[in-house]
């Protein structure tokens, strides 16, 4: 079985789940997002428009191994 990802128009999205009414549950079974992806693409797009507006702050490779060092 295949699994596929929609954007779909709120404006068909009623005729569409019609549609996919119309089959049995081995044929085509409606799979919603977790909500941990759901939670993971905000956070990334959050740091992109930061990133984007020049709001993000970086640091070096060397700073990050020291940073991680000291959680480990």
């Amino acid at each position: 079985m295949y699994t596929i990802q929609l954007k779909i128009n709120e404006k068909v999205y009623d005729k569409f789940i019609w549609l996919l009414s119309k089959f049995n549950k081995e044929e085509i079974e409606i799979v919603s997002e977790s909500s941990d992806f759901i939670a993971t693409k905000n956070y990334l797009q959050k740091e992109l428009s930061e990133i984007e507006r020049g709001k993000a702050t970086f640091i070096s490779q060397k700073e990050f191994e020291n940073r991680l060092n000291g959680i480990v």
